[in-house]
């Protein structure tokens, strides 16, 4: 991946399903790659099920953390009602990934976060190997691997 090029990562969801989780995660591994990162999050009324978002920016320079409107390169929507929700923020060649993407066991599964990292990672071109030490640095014993599983899975689709 180019370093100069300033890359746009939207998480959205509901409340409890990882949106927070999963940005951090990838804040972390595009600073470990050695760009330059920033990273909001919009939590909303998270604890009653309410719209969580968060935008990742990373590349040679990010000067905002904040995504402007029309410029999301890819759009991790955990919940697919949050796309409308954030209509503003896509353009033409916004690349969407919704749960319908996966089989029904990822989809439905806690593990939908991570294995939405994992399409996405067929574009960002990262280190397996960077994302499996993060996955176990944030989750323990068989939750780490079952994470790992399902971030490959995705990876391979």
């Amino acid at each position: 991946m180019e370093k100069s090029k300033l890359t746009n990562v939207l998480f959205a969801g509901i409340g409890g399903q990882g949106i927070i989780k999963a940005s951090d995660m990838l804040t972390v591994a595009a600073f470990r790659m050695g760009f330059d990162v920033k990273k909001s999050e919009l939590h909303g009324m998270s604890q009653r099920g309410g719209s969580v978002s968060s935008d990742v920016r990373f590349g040679g320079k990010v000067y905002s953390p904040m995504i402007p409107e029309g410029e999301a390169d890819y759009l991790l929507a955990v919940s697919e009602d949050q796309i409308e929700v954030c209509g503003k923020m896509l353009n033409s060649g916004t690349v969407i990934i919704k749960p319908s993407d996966f089989p029904e066991e990822i989809a439905s599964s806690k593990m939908l976060n991570i294995a939405m990292l994992g399409k996405l990672n067929k574009f960002l071109k990262f280190p397996r190997t960077l994302w499996e030490s993060l996955i176990r640095e944030s989750f323990k014993g068989e939750i780490a691997e079952e994470n790992i599983k399902a971030f490959a899975k995705a990876e391979e689709m």
